[in-house]
């Protein structure tokens, strides 16, 4: 690991690079047996080291042990036990047929690494949005540099100490830092970058991949709708929205951004919303174990004036010293403010008219193409209607965000919300190259492809295209 007052006093890292792609190219990480020990290391770290990462991440962000545990350590364990249970499926040649006019001859395609990745985690889940994205490298054979968010300096440091401690350092590269490290990794020629975060550093790390040609893998970010329909369960509905609106308290990327339901609807739903804060977080939620803060004072002073956006219908506290804003429930917002124009990603929650399924989709598809998108109805028909004319990267139906407790559905937003994908195989294909193979007999080697080419060959070709 490159020590941290080398990379302030010179962001270079050429020669890191190099020693990774020397270590790629000796073959070392192709090796199936090197791929399951760092996925078993990887579970391991997340077991033996849990104290220090319950620590860290409430240090961080006042997360509880049990929100730490579900949404970072045991879903990183998870994942990387997942794909080294399933690895040798994956790695498997995968025949094709070939045609007669190839014959004779096989055809495969088989998966191959990509070389070196690097991976630029997240704050708001900075043990998960880091490891999973290594862990799929990993998997695929790759080396990886990760780069956790200074934003998170806690777990950033613990990173930086316990990664080296259980996986090879020869092919695992922890880089601590802020905008000059990164900037300095983005001049590198890599051969795959993995960024989660918001759209304009989406953009600057894009702009940098071009230079090299790599390809790139955004997850972003975006406002993630939540239809009601009157037809819904509605207290299951608000006690769901209420768990993923507040879940680290609102600080993530596929929370419920804001609800979209008719008047009456509005008036039912609100209570039972305000029912289920009190249940998960008691009547002062500052008190409460289970609830997060702010990640830092710039996000606090962001979110929490949002608040003026609309009428405050449940919660609005908020405590600068804390870094403390209350799960709080908004109405009568107006489409051109700013809590409709931008990712909230805070414990707001706005509610917004719409009279009907049409209008909420047509609201919907005049903004930008959201990371997730949520609808609570049992109306099969306006499901279907939803699912097909809302584009998402993600949806889910009677619930948010549960699709990431399925690792073989696959992760990443469309448009302005990302682009690429990863989680289970669909993360073991993103970090890997693909090869088409044909393998060709000597015999026979029809003549028909070589010229002169008569009417003869011409006939024959046209009865076995």
């Amino acid at each position: 690991m490159v020590e941290s007052n080398d990379i302030a006093a010179n962001p270079d890292f050429t020669g890191l690079l190099s020693d990774l792609t020397a270590t790629f190219n000796s073959g070392k990480t192709r090796e199936l047996a090197w791929r399951r020990k760092q996925l078993k290391a990887v579970s391991r770290m997340m077991d033996e080291c849990e104290d220090d990462l319950f620590g860290a991440l409430k240090s961080d962000l006042g997360k509880c042990a049990m929100e730490s545990f579900t949404t970072e350590t045991a879903y990183v364990s998870g994942d990387a036990a997942y794909s080294c249970k399933k690895l040798g499926k994956w790695t498997r040649k995968k025949r094709v047929s070939t045609p007669v006019v190839a014959q004779p001859g096989k055809s495969w395609i088989q998966a191959e690494p990509l070389g070196v990745v690097l991976v630029i985690g997240a704050w708001n889940y900075p043990v998960q949005l880091t490891l999973a994205g290594m862990s799929a490298a990993i998997a695929a054979g790759n080396c990886v540099v990760i780069k956790p968010s200074e934003l998170a300096p806690a777990t950033s440091a613990l990173l930086a100490r316990i990664v080296p401690e259980y996986l090879d350092s020869d092919c695992v590269k922890v880089i601590e830092g802020a905008v000059p490290e990164t900037t300095a990794l983005l001049d590198l020629p890599f051969d795959h970058i993995l960024y989660t975060g918001g759209g304009n550093v989406g953009r600057i790390v894009m702009a940098a991949a071009a230079k090299h040609l790599t390809p790139v893998t955004l997850e972003l970010g975006g406002k993630s709708p939540c239809v009601v329909l009157p037809d819904a369960n509605l207290a299951a509905t608000a006690k769901r929205i209420a768990w993923g609106k507040f879940t680290n308290a609102g600080q993530t990327c596929i929370a419920p951004d804001y609800i979209l339901t008719d008047a009456d609807t509005e008036a039912l739903l609100l209570p039972l919303i305000e029912k289920s804060i009190q249940e998960m977080f008691g009547h002062d939620p500052q008190k409460s174990d289970s609830y997060g803060r702010m990640v830092n004072d710039r996000h606090f002073e962001r979110v929490s004036g949002l608040i003026a956006s609309g009428h405050t219908a449940i919660g609005g506290l908020v405590d600068a010293t804390d870094k403390y804003i209350a799960p709080t429930v908004l109405t009568d917002v107006a489409a051109d403010s700013d809590i409709m124009r931008e990712e909230i990603f805070g414990p707001v929650l706005p509610v917004f008219r719409a009279e009907n399924l049409e209008e909420a989709i047509a609201y919907i598809r005049a903004s930008d193409k959201p990371l997730a998108a949520y609808i609570f109805t049992n109306d099969k028909g306006a499901e279907k209607k939803f699912l097909e004319q809302v584009s998402c990267g993600s949806a889910c139906v009677n619930d948010v965000m549960m699709f990431m407790a399925v690792h073989d559905l696959p992760f990443g937003g469309v448009g302005p919300s990302g682009m690429g994908a990863y989680s289970g195989h669909r993360g073991f294909e993103t970090f890997s190259h693909m090869k088409a193979v044909m393998k060709r007999g000597w015999w026979p080697d029809l003549d028909v492809r070589y010229a002169p080419y008569t009417e003869k060959k011409f006939k024959f070709l046209r009865k076995v295209r």
